[in-house]
This record gives C-alpha cells, structure tokens and sequence, in this order.
C-alpha cells in the first residue's frame, strides 16, 4: 500500500487511499474503539463539567498488555518493581488522568472513522482524503495507537525486536500484523512530514 500523505496549501494534509486501504484502516480503528471501551454513559452527570472533572477513573493499570501500553503508569519504572510509594502515587495520577486519556483517544479514532465514511471509493480508483489541521491531530493520535497496539500483539518493544518480524514468511499468521504495522508507520511518518512542510 503505496499512499501517503502530501501538505495541503493553508495547512492540512491529503492522501489518496483505494477501496482495500479505507477498508483497513476503518476496521482497525473500530477494533481499537473496541479496545479502549465505551465513552460516557449520558448518565446522570454527563451534561455537569464541573463533575466529569472530579469523576475518577481506575486506580490499577489495565491488565489486557495493549491497553497497559496505550494508558502506561506515570510514575516508575516499568522494568523493575515499583515501591510501595511509587505505586500509590501511580494509582492516584491513574484515578484523575485515565478517564480523560481513554476520551482523548476515542476521539482520536472516532475522527478517523468519520473522516474514512466520508469519502467515496468506488472500483479500482482511490479517493484523496484530506485533512484539516484539526484532523491531522486525531489521525496522528489514532495512528499512534493503532501502532502501539499491534506492536504490544506482535511484542516488539523496540525498533530491534521488529526486524526479525520484518523478514516473516508469507504463511506466518502474523505477517498481515507486521504488513499493517510497518504501512500504519508509514502512514504517521508521512504525516508528520506533511505538516512539517
């Protein structure tokens, strides 16, 4: 999958992407809206600001290895065993932080998919995608984690665990894994460039 991103005049970014390439895309990103789990409930405080604010999240980090990676401790060392102390004030930035990261990052993938349902790809012919400033934060956000949650899957936690998975015969299960994680780094690099530009 060839297509990348090239700057738009005024700022913004557009890539062309064939029928296959938003499908891709599309599926990915509601897998990874089904990862980080439901928004707000409308309940009772959902129209009150001054209450989402104060509203807590979870105090433990997740136990799913991806989700751990997409909302990791912010304090310590994931390496080594956390202190007591440590692990408190982790829990207590957990508790404030977490509700607001997961609505971030749903947001993120949301504006992926709204963007991806916009355009229309019929047949062999691509369809250019552009997008806003705005946007190109969210799809810089979402591709971020898109790429975060299959490297968890295939567990390369640095640039050197990926390059054995580079060279995968094309019968290995993962391979598609590995195929979307390289096009999705792609994808980010040339976006980045775009709005660089």
């Amino acid at each position: 999958m060839a297509g990348h991103f090239e700057p738009l005049a005024g700022g913004g970014a557009a890539v062309a992407l064939d029928e296959v390439e938003v499908s891709i895309l599309r599926s990915l990103a509601v897998q990874l809206l089904e990862l980080i789990g439901p928004g707000d409930d409308g309940g009772p405080d959902a129209a009150d600001p001054l209450a989402r604010l104060f509203a807590e999240g979870p105090s433990e980090p997740p136990a799913d290895p991806a989700l751990a990676r997409l909302f990791p401790d912010a304090y310590g060392d994931p390496d080594r065993e956390q202190d007591r102390q440590e692990r408190a004030h982790a829990a207590e930035f957990r508790r404030y932080t977490e509700n607001d990261l997961r609505t971030r990052k749903r947001e993120d993938a949301l504006g992926m998919v709204r963007s991806l349902d916009s355009l229309t790809v019929s047949g062999d012919d691509a369809a250019v995608l552009r997008l806003s400033p705005e946007d190109c934060g969210r799809w810089l956000g979402a591709l971020n984690d898109l790429r975060l949650t299959i490297g968890t899957r295939l567990e390369i936690t640095n640039e050197d665990d990926g390059d054995e998975l580079f060279r995968l015969p094309d019968e290995d299960p993962r391979k598609p894994m590995v195929m979307a994680y390289l096009w999705l780094g792609g994808l980010q690099e040339t976006l980045v460039e775009a709005l660089m530009a």
